[in-house]
């Protein structure tokens, strides 16, 4: 079952939906540039706070935080920051909020400790960084930003390659020698994430009291709430993208256990384009770790994204190549969700060199209940926020809701 929305033009709202692939296109009428001397090009930011159950009781803050994000980085690039720059400042606010399960408030594991994922890639140089199972670093995106700046300085003393992954006690010994801060559990720890072991913990006490059955179901409930991974991605002045993704995992994991938000096209992929009838791309993703790394969901839907309609390319690639996909045959609920950004130069700036803009096309989608999302470019005085969710009586695992839209970034000078 799949449910289509897309947002036209300037992100005005137009919805329907289907269980067929008919669709709401995006449409492709683009606002007219705006005549200016200087202003700053190409600047554009989405975020993710993730892939899950957003209640409406807390709506207002996954809002807020992605809001957050979206001006941090828009500020970053407003600087004269570049799109990895910008990302990291998204991921940073991200990962500092309370609310999303990355950073500080981060699900807890078995043993009521937090360990962190994250990676970021560069589309530009398609230079990569990540840490998996991360204890004691409060921001976990930091040291995936570091381990790539140092992977492009070149080989270590004896002609040693950099790491670009590092996990556990390695990666937070490696930052802590790089100048990142050591941060202790209990300071990240939130009155939400302690509260939230403490219900799963007796959830598991209980489920190994009963039949299998209802173990199963409660696995599920507990999987179904804890989900949401937060990404983000960016295009800069030069046209530059860059993704990010960072994640405290699911609740109540096995310590050591590491998640997509970690592994190479899985959590999150960026790639300029290498020809001018190619698209750039960035993408970050967020659910069931497990279900993202069997199918490298990133770097697929990236892939997908080459095609005419990105729209119909998105919507096939969650189908085929997630829920329907043949290394998840055993699964009957695939739990995940994307943040898309792809864009391409106008023909008219193709044409004359008086007008540089881009056209961005940027789409979300996901089998989740919810998933909240954050948009803004330098045009904007503010970001917008969405939480998207499947209609009434859909199955979550099972449906697919898709939303999106275009807009042109740029200006022509005087």
């Amino acid at each position: 079952m799949i449910f289509l929305k897309a947002l036209l033009k300037t992100y005005k709202s137009s919805s329907s939906s289907s269980k067929t692939h008919q669709e709401t296109r995006p449409s492709t009428e683009e606002p007219h540039c705006k005549k200016q001397t200087e202003c700053i090009l190409f600047l554009m930011i989405f975020t993710s706070s993730g892939a899950g159950y957003h209640s409406e009781s807390k709506a207002k803050e996954y809002k807020h935080a992605c809001k957050r994000a979206c001006q941090k980085a828009v500020d970053r690039l407003r600087a004269g920051g570049l799109a990895l720059e910008a990302v990291t400042a998204a991921l940073i606010e991200l990962e500092d909020s309370p609310f999303t399960n990355a950073g500080t408030g981060s699900n807890l594991n078995l043993s009521g400790e937090i360990e962190c994922d994250a990676s970021i890639m560069d589309g530009k140089s398609l230079n990569y960084g990540a840490v998996g199972a991360l204890s004691g670093i409060k921001n976990p995106v930091l040291v995936a930003r570091r381990l790539l700046s140092e992977t492009q300085k070149g080989k270590l003393s004896a002609g040693r390659i950099p790491p670009c992954f590092l996990v556990g006690k390695g990666a937070e010994q490696w930052a802590i020698s790089h100048g990142i801060p050591a941060c202790p559990t209990e300071k990240m720890t939130t009155k939400f994430s302690l509260s939230g072991y403490k219900r799963n913990k007796r959830k598991m006490e209980l489920a190994e009291q009963v039949e299998t059955k209802r173990k199963r179901q409660l696995c599920e409930e507990n999987n179904s709430a804890c989900l949401d991974t937060v990404g983000a991605v960016v295009v800069d002045r030069e046209g530059n993208v860059a993704a990010a993704v960072s994640s405290g995992g699911l609740a109540m994991k096995h310590p050591g256990r590491v998640g997509q938000a970690a592994h190479y096209g899985c959590g999150c992929w960026a790639e300029n384009a290498r020809d001018v009838s190619l698209y750039s791309t960035a993408v970050s993703t967020s659910g069931s770790g497990e279900h993202l790394i069997r199918t490298m969901l990133a770097r697929e839907c990236s892939t997908a994204m080459q095609a005419e309609n990105a729209h119909q390319a998105l919507l096939e690639a969650m189908q085929n190549k997630f829920i329907s996909s043949p290394f998840l045959a055993g699964e009957d609920c695939v739990l995940g969700g994307v943040i898309v950004l792809r864009c391409c130069t106008c023909g008219e700036a193709q044409r004359s060199e008086d007008i540089q803009a881009l056209l961005v096309e940027f789409l979300w989608s996901h089998t989740t209940e919810s998933m909240c999302v954050g948009y803004m470019s330098a045009q904007d005085s503010k970001a917008r926020t969405h939480i998207s969710r499947l209609p009434p009586g859909a199955v979550a695992g099972q449906s697919l809701a898709i939303e999106g839209g275009v807009c042109r970034l740029g200006t022509v000078s005087d």
